[in-house]
């Protein structure tokens, strides 16, 4: 019963939300089997530009250490601001979704260009939780029952607990730096006076992803009245007939 629950809460997550977290889980699970390395999957320049080891742009955002109370716990962050960003603000938006994580997992390259980072996992993770935050101003939280706060505290409260952690904190202001670009370039500057969209999502992946909008015309179907019959108009001429007949009856 608890496997079929499981199961079928899996399936209805949504599409990039599922494929994420799955992708995260299993890099963990493979490196805590020992069927790869965490030396085989950190962000490394030099390995990059000069082996060609390109993988290591992704899977730097899926690894999250070994199983344990720091690995669940942000698992758990980052599966549920993830599926409410886009179960919310981006509903039926999968393209624009993804377009948000080619955006932040960018900026953060480029950044771990030029800091020591290894992996960009908590960081992403906490641009989710910024991007959610700024987009759900009055929302109430708590924080295991101790802190009452509104959203846009939200990522804060979890540099604090990431530095209780033992986390180095520089990794957390980086996905809220990232959360804050992507914000002011999606939701602030278009609607400032002369402002406009920059970020635009490209038409492969709209087609690519998002679902074709319903034809108003299926409203108009035959299925819609048995048979193919024009069932409006016939009840017009029936109408039109019986009132003749009428006239024919009761002349002036």
């Amino acid at each position: 019963m608890a496997f079929q629950t499981l199961r079928n809460e899996y399936l209805n997550t949504p599409p990039v939300t599922r494929a994420y977290t799955t992708a995260c889980v299993i890099t963990t699970l493979a490196v805590q089997l020992e069927l790869a390395s965490p030396f085989q999957l950190y962000f490394n320049p030099i390995l990059i530009l000069k082996q060609g080891q390109l993988w290591r742009l992704i899977t730097t955002f899926l690894f999250f250490g070994t199983f344990g109370f720091n690995f669940f716990f942000t698992m758990i962050f980052t599966y549920r601001y993830c599926r409410m960003l886009e179960e919310g603000s981006f509903r039926n938006k999968t393209s624009d979704f993804l377009m948000m994580f080619l955006f932040g997992a960018f900026c953060m390259v480029i950044f771990a260009f030029f800091v020591n980072l290894l992996f960009l996992g908590q960081a992403f993770t906490i641009m989710l939780v910024y991007v959610w935050s700024r987009r759900n101003l009055y929302v109430r939280m708590n924080f295991f029952g101790l802190l009452n706060f509104q959203a846009p505290y939200l990522p804060w409260v979890l540099v604090a607990f990431s530095v209780l952690l033992g986390n180095a904190v520089y990794v957390d202001l980086m996905g809220i730096a990232v959360g804050h670009i992507y914000y002011f370039l999606e939701d602030v500057f278009p609607n400032q006076r002369g402002g406009f969209k920059i970020l635009k999502t490209p038409n492969i992946l709209k087609q690519l992803f998002d679902e074709l909008p319903e034809d108003r015309d299926y409203e108009r179907l035959p299925e819609d009245r048995p048979g193919g019959f024009d069932w409006g108009n016939q009840r017009n001429r029936d109408e039109n007939q019986q009132q003749n007949e009428n006239n024919a009856g009761n002349p002036q």
